[in-house]
Formats: C-alpha cells, structure tokens, sequence
C-alpha cells in the first residue's frame, strides 16, 4: 500500500459523552439543571441522535428533518440544521442552547484521540506512506488534528462538505487519492461504518474497518492497520 485514507470520527478520534457534552455547555451559558433533570436530558439528547459523532438515533427523524439528515453532511448549513434540529426535540430551558451545543461539538476539547493514533500515524509517516483523511462533516475539524498533535502526519484533508459528496460516494475516495498521488489499488480505507467507509471498495481501495467504541474501550484498535501496509 502507498497509502492510507482514515475516518475521522469513531476511527482516529471520538467524541466525549452526550453527558459531559451537555455539562461543559451548562457549566459555560448558565442555566442549571437538578443532578435527575440533567440526566434526563442527557438520556434524551442521546436517544434523538442530537451529538454528532455519537451514538445514533434511537428516536424516529421527525419526517421534516428526514431528508436533511440524509444528506447532511454535504454543507455546513446541512449538517447544522439537521443536528440542531434533532436536538430540538427535547426541551431545554434556553433556546440558545442548542446552537451552543452544537458549537461545543466542534471544539477540539470535545474530541479525544484513540491511544494508538498518534503511534499509527507516526509509522506510516516513517515508512513513507501517504496519509488522508476522507470525512462525512459538515465543518473544519484541521484544528482538532492541530491540538491534538496529529496534523504534522496527514498529508490531505477531504471532508464532504468542502465537495459537496459525501461517502459512500465514490468520487470523495478519488479525490483523496488524487491529492496523494496514489491509485485507488494502492489506498487502504480504515473506518468504523460499514456502508459510508465500505464505499471505498468500488473504487478499488482495500477497507478495513474499527469497531467505534469509547476510547477507553478500544486502546489498539488501530495498530493492525500497520500489519496491513507492509
């Protein structure tokens, strides 16, 4: 292999829990909520899929968000309408709080690595083999490669709101590959999502995919992708 696409949510990073995601918020706008209410909340924001990155709906999409959700990720505007919008349908004490936790979600201190990639990283920058990162989002997460010490080995960012194509559309791979000068035979897809990441398969690329677990559950999920490369 020459080199290798990664997913970014669920695969390289992940996304802190609905609870802390909720807290951080609370703790930064003022409104309080009582220890039960707040677990109430949390549990709801869960069910309806409002915290990107996180778990997916358990709560059926309202039928006038159901085609923004499905094509969210193709611009920014989407992909906040459809999460805020899911978001709305629970009951918080400020209107403005959806917005804010939506903002919160594109922090970097929302996110945290998996324990092994910056390891992974590091080698296949070593070997000489090309790194991307081909993503379904609908804002710039660079700065959270930066923070995080990650962006020194990537070597392109294809996100799908930047190409209006999202996976598992072909053409995003293509695209990636063609910043890296690689032919899609030479590309590894790693991922978490069966459909959106498996979409890498019709362009010739080999997948191999993670399990999306907390990153406290998963501390080598990532290392047999070196196993793979050689």
């Amino acid at each position: 292999m020459a080199a290798v696409l990664f997913d970014f949510s669920g695969t390289l990073f992940r996304i802190e829990s609905t609870e802390s995601w909720l807290r951080s918020v609370l703790a930064e706008t003022g409104p309080s909520l009582d220890e039960p209410e707040f677990r109430q909340v949390a549990q709801a924001l869960d069910r309806v899929g409002a915290l990107p990155g996180g778990t997916h709906p358990i709560e059926r999409i309202p039928d006038e968000l159901a085609h923004v959700w499905e094509i969210r990720d193709k611009s920014a505007e989407l992909h906040r309408a459809a999460y805020t919008g899911v978001a709305r349908q629970v009951p918080l004490p400020d209107p403005a709080l959806y917005d804010a936790l939506y903002d919160r979600h594109m922090t970097p201190a929302a996110w945290a690595p998996y324990p092994d990639a910056a390891e992974v990283l590091r080698a296949l920058r070593e070997r000489g083999i090309g790194v991307g990162v081909v993503s379904n989002i609908g804002w710039d997460l660079r700065p959270v490669f930066r923070e995080h010490g990650l962006d020194p080995y990537v070597d392109t960012y294809v996100l799908s709101y930047e190409h209006g194509i999202q996976k598992p559309d072909p053409r995003l791979f293509a695209t990636a590959c063609a910043a890296l000068g690689v032919e899609p035979r030479d590309a590894l897809m790693v991922g978490d999502d069966r459909r959106a990441d498996g979409g890498a398969a019709a362009l010739g690329c080999g997948v191999h995919f993670v399990d999306h677990l907390p990153v406290t559950e998963r501390p080598d999920g990532l290392r047999p992708v070196l196993n793979l490369v050689v």
